[in-house]
């Protein structure tokens, strides 16, 4: 499984994971609804499960990517300024270039 960060989200993700109550957990990537050939997708921090991928990235960030959600496999995080803050996930690899 594959996953890309942007720099702009690798700082975000960095300022969250320092956090007191992140210590011990690992970013998790996540489908919130699927539907047709895309999906849309969340963010958070968790520990692993057993069906979980531990994917390392080359932000020195591991994201967790749950093995049997085909659509997870190459997502991009990326954190953009506007037109509104805030992390942006999408798949290229699927098809999927932003929420419609």
């Amino acid at each position: 499984m594959n996953c890309k960060i942007t720099r702009n989200a690798a700082k975000k993700i960095k300022e969250i994971m320092e956090k007191e109550d992140t210590q011990g957990k690992t970013l998790r990537v996540y489908i919130t609804h699927s539907h047709g050939d895309h999906a849309h997708y969340g963010i958070g921090v968790d520990e692993p499960g057993e069906n979980d991928a531990i994917v390392k990235t080359d932000k020195d960030i591991d994201v967790l990517l749950d093995r049997n959600q085909e659509l997870l496999d190459g997502v991009k995080i990326d954190y953009l300024y506007i037109p509104k803050e805030g992390f942006v996930i999408t798949n290229p690899s699927k098809g999927n270039h932003g929420d419609h």
